[in-house]
């Protein structure tokens, strides 16, 4: 599969997650088999007002490719200002949001909101397109509610503004996260476009990413929430595809490994105060559905240093 001139591993993709796809979280996922992976959302006012918080969720490292850094913003001139900033770093793709369904986004116009703004999203789309080199895709919704779901036509606006590639999740901006995935618009925007479509929403398992497949005729799938303490389901994911086997999931000695690895790279990327902040909500995603998981989880949220958490992983399953 190829977006533009990037070729990408495989048709297994890490979805963009505020707070959660930062660079050790998607190096991790990467090594466990991921296709792709995409950056937390940038702001584009962020990047124009020099922002270093917003430059540095623009690291890359070498060990993540390919990336894509996800940009949002509703200002054409000030998304094209990004994109031409952005093109000078080592990431591979550019990709537009306009399905984030949060409150804090969509009230000021940027998110899912522009689903309801199509010429205003289709002129952002051609700004960013003209003032990068790199391949140019976007993220969308079913739409911002069910009585105006227009995730087809968003789409070929999308490629006929070019779009090299896009992902559309199932859900409307009014579900947020909650119902189920509509795969059923996905397979319309499927047969809509000629640009490779990237289907999200509800894949939390191997099966589940086959059944997506089989039904809407995607050229890759998304693991978002799917992902949260499990960066082995790209691994079990893409084995499954080509061998229809299941892998066994990690022991408890793998899962420990993995969160004390994470937790270090959190920490020398970030420091020890945010690090073991930051990794809380992962141990907790990790740990979840081991016995004692919720009374260790407690433990490990009152800890101030790496080495109190270490210890209490290693002698609280034992």
């Amino acid at each position: 599969m190829h977006i533009g001139n990037v070729n990408i591993k495989n048709n297994v993709i890490l979805a963009p997650m505020a707070g959660v796809t930062d660079m050790p979280f998607r190096i991790l996922c990467m090594e466990q088999g991921c296709g792709m992976v995409y950056s937390e959302m940038i702001s584009a006012k962020g990047i124009h007002y020099n922002d270093e918080k917003s430059y540095k969720l623009c690291d890359v490292d070498e060990n993540e490719h390919p990336a894509a850094l996800q940009i949002f913003g509703s200002d054409p001139d000030i998304m094209a200002e990004t994109a031409a900033k952005l093109d000078k770093t080592n990431a591979d793709i550019i990709d537009i949001n306009m399905g984030c369904p949060t409150p804090k986004i969509t009230k000021n116009g940027d998110g899912c909101a522009l689903m309801k703004k199509p010429e205003l999203a289709s002129k952002i789309i051609k700004a960013v397109k003209a003032s990068t080199s790199k391949p140019v895709t976007v993220k969308f919704r079913k739409g911002w509610d069910e009585a105006s779901a227009n995730a087809v036509e968003f789409a070929i606006m999308a490629e006929e503004s070019g779009a090299c590639a896009i992902a559309i999740h199932g859900r409307t901006r009014e579900q947020f996260y909650s119902g189920k995935s509509d795969w059923g618009i996905i397979a319309k925007v499927k047969s809509s476009v000629a640009i490779p479509v990237i289907g999200n929403g509800d894949i939390f398992n191997p099966e589940d990413a086959k059944r997506m497949i089989d039904y809407t005729g995607c050229d890759a799938v998304m693991v978002g929430r799917g992902a949260q303490g499990n960066p082995w389901i790209f691994k079990s994911i893409s084995h499954y595809l080509k061998n229809n086997e299941i892998l066994p999931p990690p022991d408890l000695n793998e899962k420990i490994s993995m969160i004390l690895r994470h937790m270090n790279m959190l920490i020398k990327y970030k420091g020890v105060h945010t690090g073991i902040l930051e990794m809380r909500k992962h141990i907790a995603w990790y740990l979840k559905g081991l016995p004692n998981s919720s009374a260790v989880r407690n433990m490990i949220f009152k800890c101030t240093s790496p080495e109190e958490i270490e210890n209490i992983l290693l002698n609280s399953f034992r």
